[in-house]
């Protein structure tokens, strides 16, 4: 496998200079010690109480750099001080300080005109098989990711996570076999409604529509769906026209989708050309981040923990559930989308397709539950520690968004469908690391 250039690797994306600029934060914990140097078998510093007032010079790796009082520089974990939103105007150097200087050309910026993906914009936007196809052929599979992560020095480790979807029962059988047992459900429901001199037509269609699919039908479902809204978030906006990161994001996304419940899944990621900062997980394992995510990322190990985040909607089937609830409730209407067969094409394949003729690709733009984007970020953090990263890569994040500013055009979007910054790191804070705290010591 092409070995890729060392300007992607960790150890070189770690390193980042001192900026002359600084962002105010307080200590979160109840005491905080502070290095000579960003590890852990440095001299102490000194130590810090709850609520003490910090500046953040440079961010190193998962370190904080300070200044203190006496000039001399100490170093803390990411998750020992809590940063400031900052306002709008702050964030381009906001950014400089977090990554050594090197926001501005080629970085997110923040300017007034950063225009997002509107709903409208998914709603309306053709289907764009070539970019589809594109981003298909960057999918790599799993022992070339496997082989990228051993490059890296990652050791898949095994971690319990309750919360995680598991295979339901039978999964096994197949749509066709299940297809004779639902008509024959719906039969009956014909029958009972016959008897009664009521009409049958649109109710025997809701009927039908209300019998519970088999694990196969929901995974059809949802492999059918994946390509039909990715595609039409590319008919929006295209990939971002660099190989080099298109390849790096499907190697670190592949290997962290290898350590979830559902390594199975045809998982393919790609980054498309905005500057906005977001991303979606279309069902399926078809994951879309913005250019102006990935470039706010300043390593793998922050790249896999946005990327864990949006594997687990994947795993939970988070957007489909959303999809099937839509179905589920227009059915009482007689508007769900009809299950039928046409041709050659398969009844999955049927129901992806008129779903996203209707809707398009704005269901990536619909506010799931806030216990479920909490969730994705636990998610995010067990995914990490197997894969053989810092569950702190995810808090780095959210930090750096913090970082942006609470009126960051360029976060406007990510707003309108997750909860604030704060209380998502505040649910990080409240549920503490327990198994995942010895993972917290890597580098």
């Amino acid at each position: 496998m092409r070995t890729l250039p060392m300007a992607w690797t960790a150890s070189a994306l770690l390193a980042f200079a001192v900026s002359a600029a600084e962002l105010p934060a307080i200590v979160q914990k109840p005491t905080v010690d502070v290095y000579a140097q960003p590890k852990f078998d440095a001299p102490k510093v000194t130590t810090l109480q709850r609520n003490t007032a910090v500046k953040i010079s440079a961010q190193q790796g998962l370190w904080y750099q300070l200044q203190m009082p006496a000039g001399t520089p100490g170093f803390v974990r990411v998750n020992d001080v809590r940063m400031d939103y900052a306002g709008v105007e702050d964030g381009e150097a906001n950014l400089r300080v977090l990554m050594g200087g090197k926001a501005g050309k080629g970085r997110v910026t923040e300017t007034a005109g950063v225009r997002g993906i509107e709903e409208s914009d998914l709603r309306s936007a053709a289907f764009n098989q070539t970019q589809l196809n594109e981003m298909i052929g960057y999918r790599v599979d799993a022992p070339a990711a496997a082989a990228y992560a051993s490059e890296q020095g990652w050791q898949a480790t095994r971690v319990a996570y309750a919360g995680e979807a598991k295979r339901a029962k039978g999964a096994g059988t197949s749509a066709a076999a299940s297809a004779p047992a639902k008509s024959a459900s719906a039969s009956a429901v014909s029958g009972l409604l016959g008897s009664l001199g009521l009409n049958v037509g649109s109710k025997l269609d809701t009927a039908a529509k209300a019998i519970p699919k088999s694990e196969s039908e929901l995974a059809a479902e949802e492999l059918a769906l994946g390509p039909e809204i990715a595609g039409r978030i590319l008919g929006a906006r295209p990939l971002w026209n660099d190989a080099g990161a298109q390849r790096r994001v499907n190697l670190v996304g592949r290997w962290v989708a290898s350590q979830t419940s559902r390594p199975e899944l045809p998982w393919t990621f790609g980054v498309i050309d905005t500057p906005e900062v977001n991303a979606f997980a279309a069902p399926g394992g078809f994951i879309l981040m913005t250019r102006g995510l990935y470039e706010l990322l300043s390593s793998d190990s922050e790249l896999a923990a946005v990327l864990g985040h949006e594997i687990s909607h994947c795993v939970q089937r988070d957007h489909y559930n959303v999809i099937h609830k839509q179905e589920m409730a227009a059915a009482g209407k007689d508007l769900a989308l009809q299950e039928v067969n046409t041709g050659n094409d398969s009844v999955a394949g049927s129901y992806a397709r008129r779903y996203a003729e209707k809707n398009g690709a704005a269901i990536m733009l619909t506010s799931l539950d806030r216990e479920a984007e909490y969730r994705a970020d636990e998610a995010a953090e067990v995914y990490l520690a197997r894969a053989g990263m810092n569950p702190l890569a995810l808090y780095a994040v959210l930090q750096k968004l913090t970082a942006l500013g609470s009126e960051s055009a360029s976060l406007a979007q990510l707003y309108k469908t997750h909860p604030p910054l704060d209380a998502r790191i505040d649910s990080i804070d409240q549920r503490g690391y327990g198994v995942l705290e010895t993972y917290t010591t890597r580098e």
